[in-house]
C-alpha cells in the first residue's frame, strides 16, 4: 500500500536526518569520522509473473557507512597531542583491558607516567630496552619515567686526537702535571663516579726521544690514575701509557681495540668522606680509555672526538615524538633516552569497525583482524606530534544534506496525506 511505502520513506528520511545531525554535532570532535546513510529500494516479487511492472514497496536503510578520509591537522602547544597523517589507528588498552582503536590524539601522562587518552585508555607501543634498542613483540603500555633519572658512572672514555709529529721533546725531562714545560699537549673532560658526581680527567701527552713514541699521563682531580697497560718509570706520578705510531703516523700500540684501562679508581671525595658523613660510599670505578683512530701527523695537535658515557642525575624536562613514533625523553643533565615507539593498526575493511563511543572503534568480523606495525611502515601513516586531527565533517555539505533530508521527509509525509485523501474518497463513495 501507499501508506507502507510512504512510512518506509519517512523512516529512511528520519535515519538520514539522524546521521546528518550526528555529523553536525561532532563537527568539532577530534578524530571523528563522518557517516552517511545508504539506501536500497524494496520490491515484492514472486516466481509467477516476475517483477516487471511492480511499483515497489518502499525503501530501506542498507547501511550507515563511516567515511575514514583524512581530516585537517591543526597544531597545538602540547607535545603529547598526536595526529596521524595517513592511514592507521592508535592502539589503546581500555581500563577494562579490551583493545580499542582511535584517530583522536588527546594524550597526556597519568600519575604513574603512563601515556593515556582523555578517557584513561593506555596508548600502546613497543618499549625500548636499557640501551634504547626497540625490538618487535607484543605492544604494551608506553611509560615515561617522570622521576629523577638515576646517575650512571663512566664506563668508557673515547678520545681521538692527532699529535704533531714535528713537535719538540719537552725541555723539562721529568714529567710534572703542573709544569707546562714537561709535556707537549693536554686535554680534559668530565667523568662521573657511581653517585653521579663529576670529576675532571686530564690527559697529558709527552713526546719521547724514541721515534714515533709518545707517553700519555692520565690524572683525575689531580691524582695519577694510570694503571692497567701502564709503563712505570720512577715515582707513581711518572707512570704513563705508551702510544706507538708507524712511520706513516698510524697508531699501532695499544693495538686494536686501542683501549687502555683504569682499574679501581676511587674518587678522592668518595669512600672515606662519604662514610664519615653517613652517606653511602662511592664505589671504585673501572673504565676504559679508547684512543682508536688517533694519529701522529705533521699538523697541529687537535682533538677530533672526546666522549664518555656517564652522567649525573637528571629530571625530566621534555618529551619528543618523531614522525615514526619514536618516543624520546630529555633530562636536565643533557641525556636523551629512547623510551619506545608508538604502534599503529590498519584493517582490511575500516568500514567494518564497530563504533564504541568516545571516538574509538573495536574490531569486528567485518573489519578483519588488526595489522599492527610502526608508523611509515607499509601503508601506515606518519605521526605528527603537537597536533590533532580534526573531524572530517564539512559543515557546508552537511547543512545542504540536512535540507535535502528534510524535503524527503516532507515529501513522504505528503504521500501519506495524499493516500489518506484517496482512501477517504473511496470510503465516501455511495
Amino acid at each position: 500500500m501507499a501508506f507502507n511505502t510512504a512510512l518506509s520513506g519517512l523512516r529512511a528520511a528520519n535515519t538520514d536526518l539522524e546521521v546528518t545531525g550526528n555529523n553536525i554535532a561532532n563537527a568539532s570532535t577530534t578524530g571523528f569520522k563522518k557517516s552517511r546513510a545508504e539506501f536500497g529500494d524494496v520490491y515484492a516479487t514472486s516466481l509467477i509473473g516476475g517483477g516487471g511492472g511492480t511499483p515497489g514497496s518502499g525503501v530501506l536503510v542498507s547501511n550507515v557507512a563511516q567515511q575514514f578520509d583524512q581530516g585537517n591537522v591543526s597544531f597545538t602547544d602540547n607535545a603529547l597531542d598526536l595526529a596521524i597523517n595517513g592511514s592507521g589507528f592508535f592502539v589503546l588498552a581500555e581500563p577494562s583491558g579490551a583493545p580499542a582503536y582511535t584517530r583522536s590524539g588527546y594524550f597526556s601522562l597519568d600519575n604513574n607516567g603512563n601515556i593515556v587518552n582523555n578517557t584513561g585508555s593506555l596508548l600502546q607501543g613497543r618499549v625500548a630496552d636499557a640501551n634504547g634498542n626497540i625490538t618487535g613483540g607484543t605492544p604494551t603500555a608506553l611509560v615515561v619515567n617522570t622521576g629523577n633519572l638515576p646517575p650512571s658512572q663512566t664506563d668508557t672514555v673515547s678520545l681521538e686526537f692527532n699529535l704533531d709529529s714535528t713537535a719538540s721533546i719537552p725541555s723539562v725531562a721529568a714529567f710534572d702535571e703542573l709544569n707546562p714545560l714537561s709535556f707537549n699537549e693536554s686535554t680534559s673532560l668530565t667523568v662521573y663516579d657511581s653517585r653521579g658526581e663529576s670529576h675532571t680527567m686530564t690527559n697529558f701527552f709527552v713526546k719521547t726521544a724514541t721515534n714515533n713514541v709518545w707517553n700519555m699521563h692520565t690524572f683525575i682531580d689531580g691524582t695519577d690514575v694510570v694503571t692497567n697497560g701502564a709503563v712505570t718509570a720512577g715515582p707513581v706520578t711518572n707512570t704513563f701509557y705508551q702510544l706507538s705510531f708507524t712511520s706513516s703516523g698510524i697508531l699501532v700500540s695499544p693495538t686494536n681495540p686501542a683501549t687502555l684501562t683504569v682499574d679501581n679508581w676511587v674518587p678522592t671525595n668518595g669512600a672515606a668522606g662519604s662514610i664519615a658523613s653517613g652517606e653511602p660510599a662511592v664505589t671504585a670505578s673501572d673504565f676504559i680509555i679508547s684512543v682508536a683512530g688517533s694519529s701522529q701527523f705533521g699538523s697541529d695537535f687537535s682533538v677530533s672526538d672526546v666522549n664518555q658515557d656517564g652522567f649525573a642525575p637528571g629530571r625530566l624536562t621534555s618529551i619528543e615524538i618523531d614522525n615514526t613514533g619514536i618516543l624520546f625523553a630529555r633530562y636536565s643533565n643533557g641525556e636523551a633516552l629512547t623510551l619506545g615507539q608508538i604502534v599503529l593498526a590498519s584493517f582490511a575493511n575500516e568500514q567494518g569497525l564497530s563504533p564504541l563511543g568516545n571516538t574509538t572503534w573495536g574490531e569486528s568480523f567485518e573489519s578483519g583482524l588488526p595489522n599492527v606495525g610502526v608508523p611509515l611502515a607499509g601503508s601506515l601513516g606518519a605521526i605528527q606530534a603537537g597536533a590533532l586531527e580534526e573531524s572530517n565533517v564539512d559543515l557546508s555539505d552537511e547543512l545542504v544534506h540536512l535540507i535535502i533530508a528534510q524535503r524527503n521527509f516532507q515529501a513522504n509525509a505528503k504521500t501519506i496525506e495524499t493516500a489518506d485523501t484517496v482512501t477517504q474518497a473511496i470510503i465516501n463513495i455511495r
